[in-house]
């Protein structure tokens, strides 16, 4: 008479994932969706894109640390042509969300700026998630938030790590 298979925990990479491993994995997706849906009322609130909204965020950010930013600079962070990023800026001026501006040290180019309304609008809706979100991780005991930083950086170093020209298993 054999012995049943051993499916003890040094094994499960053999026999695929247990309930607890799907419903951690669940849970994360359940997540990411509520955050793009989030993402995605707050660029319609704005009456913006996806990238429009990205772009927002950086001229911000860059504001709070005293940087000042060109359309190549923001071409460059978003990965987008020159063309591209006329029509963009475009938009955003005209949705009174940026502004363009002589640079102060360059005469030969435009810094671009994003507006004092556009800084209020992102901060009350992207600000009251965050506010939420740092009221959940305050909750968290020590070992908690330990072991939930551990699992997303493992998980951030996974999806970076992939290679696009692989094919999907």
């Amino acid at each position: 008479m054999t012995n049943p298979p051993d499916h003890s925990a040094a094994d499960t990479h053999h026999t695929g994932p247990d309930a607890r491993t799907v419903e951690l994995l669940l849970a994360l997706t359940d997540y990411r969706t509520a955050e793009q849906a989030m993402r995605m009322r707050t660029r319609k609130s704005m009456r913006m894109g996806a990238t429009d909204l990205q772009a927002l965020r950086f001229l911000l950010k860059a504001q709070g640390e005293d940087r000042i930013v060109t359309s190549r600079d923001l071409a460059s962070h978003l990965g987008m042509t020159s063309a591209s990023m006329t029509a963009m800026l475009d938009r955003l001026v005209a949705g009174g969300h940026a502004h363009r501006q002589p640079h102060p040290t360059d005469r030969r180019s435009i810094s671009v700026i994003a507006s004092i309304g556009s800084d209020e609008e992102v901060r009350q809706t992207l600000g009251a998630m965050h506010h939420r979100l740092l009221d959940v991780a305050m909750k968290l005991t020590p070992a908690q938030s330990l072991t939930i930083t551990s699992f997303l950086d493992a998980a951030t170093e996974s999806a970076h790590s992939i290679d696009p020209a692989l094919p999907t298993p």
